[in-house]
């Protein structure tokens, strides 16, 4: 991950400390004085690899930048973004591994009881908007502080989106959080790049006459920022101009027109995105290069602690949820209409190697608390390790790699998933090995080699698969394969499942009040579910989350190409369709309002 700016001035080698400090006090344990970065995150502090805060500061720290995490501050009060000291280059906020509105407020806005990334599992210790509201805080702190803002929620609403909790149209979250820079998809490119430029330019001496932050941070891919009238595209580049903000508030359907451009800019690499809401802009530059093989591996083999900061006298749920699992690959090839990863983290598979995934597995055996078990070996979909696109991204017109069909140019590797889950269950140590991410059932099915390995050797009880529903126009809408590859590989599984003389059970999640999904869909599922004695578990009510094509349906009414569709927009729409599938509802907190909500009602920050 070197780069011109990231390696710009020699810094001294740091070691990796058991946690990366949090207060005063461990700074001092370690012999810092001051930290360059400080990064403000809406979960708890977890120190391993799944969780954003702990993997980038452990990166910065690899590159000899002192980074602090300041988890879950109060925010009636900057006190807690301070208690570390004034960063020397710049800060970086997030919401944590959810948008915080989805992580406060169900499909019917009513609160959530819990939250799997706070300390005992209570809900509230992170705001509504956190993103918004850290970045005042830090603006409060540290007056004139270079300040990025990343992480999904920052991500997903990087240019104007619909949000669901107001019902209405908001600006980039650029131009609300009044941050420097927005650091959207994985960040690791875009992190260094930042810090190596804010350290170019106090290593000058021009200090005393900073630069806007805004400017000397302005263009690094893999980033939004304003876009001033001084701003060019880069020689030999193209800009595409979005619908304005103002215009996509006066027409809703031009919500499709500025997410599918969005869209094919995280494929294809290309081109510059500009867009204009009021008297400012918002420049969303190409995706950064996707990290190489050995970076990534790079990234996993740094020594976390795979636990919870020490000062939390409660557990986190999601820590001891993914303490022994280990991430494969990132990216997701499905583009799934309602589904933030590919826009996230792209839709090109890139995989780790099986040597470092073998040491990382060695390495959990000699934790503590091992107890035998790795619980999930996998990533957005466990059986896409290993796959590679041998077509070209920039030209590529495709939607999903795998929906209507799976594209010829994508070349999978299914039984060498089981080679490697194989060699993982060899390591001394190791007396389980559990695939509990879920997997895509039309790839799968591919290779029966495959198929037959995992139900008999990698299923432990349950087996998650996402059809999400059965009528294939809903799912055409979803951009999620046939119901026929579903149901072709439920046979399959229960051919075997007898086979192995263990109880066993597919765990299918469903969806309902999909934009196009009609009453007569749900009906047709339940149907479906009734005729094999079938009781529901996993049912979501759609919820429209910033940034996504399903969300564009939802707000325009409009399929991706334009065409008008029936969107059950209502709170007693969406409950009819919700209840046509589980046959009531179990809480009565939960019931809805009937009809539509008036917008000044609903939870806003």
């Amino acid at each position: 991950m070197s780069d011109r700016h990231a390696d710009s001035s020699p810094r001294e080698r740091i070691s990796q400390p058991e946690y990366v400090p949090t207060t005063r006090g461990e700074m001092a344990a370690l012999g810092w004085k001051e930290i360059d970065v400080l990064i403000v995150s809406g979960d708890a502090y977890v120190d391993h690899p799944a969780f954003g805060a702990a993997m980038l500061a452990r990166l910065l720290i690899s590159r000899g930048y002192r980074a602090g995490i300041v988890a879950q501050p109060r925010w009636t009060s900057p006190s807690d973004i301070a208690r570390m000291g004034r960063p020397r280059l710049f800060a970086g906020v997030t919401a944590g591994a959810l948008d915080s509105m989805l992580a406060h407020y169900t499909a019917f806005r009513k609160k959530r009881g819990e939250d799997a990334y706070t300390p005992g599992g209570r809900p509230g210790a992170r705001p509504n908007r956190a993103t918004v509201v850290y970045s005042n805080l830090v603006r409060q702190a540290f007056p004139g502080l270079p300040l990025a803002a990343g992480g999904v929620e920052a991500s997903m609403r990087r240019a104007s989106h619909y949000d669901f909790w107001t019902d209405s149209i908001r600006r980039s979250i650029l131009l609300d959080s009044k941050a420097d820079l927005l650091v959207y998809g994985m960040a690791e490119r875009a992190l260094l790049e930042a810090a190596g430029r804010i350290e170019s330019e106090v290593a000058s001496g021009r200090k005393s006459a900073f630069m806007p932050a805004r400017l000397v941070l302005a263009g690094i891919r893999g980033t939004a920022f304003r876009g001033g009238a001084s701003w060019r595209c880069p020689d030999g580049e193209d800009v595409e101009e979005l619908p304005s903000h103002e215009a996509i508030v006066e027409n809703p359907r031009l919500l499709m027109t500025a997410t599918l451009a969005i869209e094919r800019q995280i494929h294809s690499g290309r081109p510059w995105l500009r867009q204009q809401a009021g008297r400012d802009s918002v420049v969303i530059a190409p995706p950064a290069a996707p990290l190489e093989r050995d970076e990534l591996d790079g990234l996993y083999s740094m020594p976390f602690a795979r636990e919870q900061h020490p000062s939390y006298r409660e557990s986190v749920p999601a820590a001891e949820m993914i303490r022994f699992s280990v991430t494969s690959h990132r990216g997701c090839a499905g583009g799934c209409a309602f589904c933030s990863l590919a826009i996230h983290q792209g839709r090109r598979i890139i995989s780790r190697g099986a040597d470092s995934i073998l040491a990382e597995v060695s390495g959990m055996t000699r934790h503590p608390a091992w107890r035998g078990s790795v619980t999930d070996v996998g990533g957005p979909s466990a059986n896409m390790w290993g796959a590679r696109c041998e077509g070209d991204a920039a030209g590529c017109r495709r939607t999903s790699c795998l929906v209507p069909s799976i594209c010829p140019r994508l070349v999978d590797d299914q039984s060498g998933i089981l080679r490697l889950l194989d060699r993982v269950s060899s390591v001394p140590g190791v007396r389980h090995v559990r695939v509990a991410s879920g997997i895509r059932h039309d790839l799968a099915m591919r290779d029966r080699r495959y198929v037959d390995g995992l139900i008999s050797g990698y299923v432990g009880g349950q087996l998650k698969l996402a059809p999400e529903h059965c009528s294939d126009a809903v799912l055409e809408l979803m951009r999620k394969p046939s119901f026929k590859h579903m149901e072709e590989f439920l046979a399959r599984f229960r051919l075997l499942e007898r086979g192995t003389g263990k109880e066993q059970y597919v765990v299918p999640y469903l969806m309902s009040a999909f934009p196009g999904c009609t009453d007569s869909d749900m009906r047709r599922l339940a149907a479906w579910l009734r005729a094999r004695g079938w009781k529901p578990r996993q049912v979501q009510c759609f919820v429209p989350t910033p940034g996504t094509v399903a969300t564009a349906m939802y707000h325009g009414g409009i399929a991706p190409d334009g065409s008008p569709i029936h969107v059950a927009k209502s709170d007693a729409d969406r409950l009819r369709q919700h209840r046509i599938l589980t046959g009531g509802w179990g809480n009565r907190r939960e019931q809805p309002r009937a009809g539509r909500p008036t917008p000044g009602k609903r939870p806003h920050a």
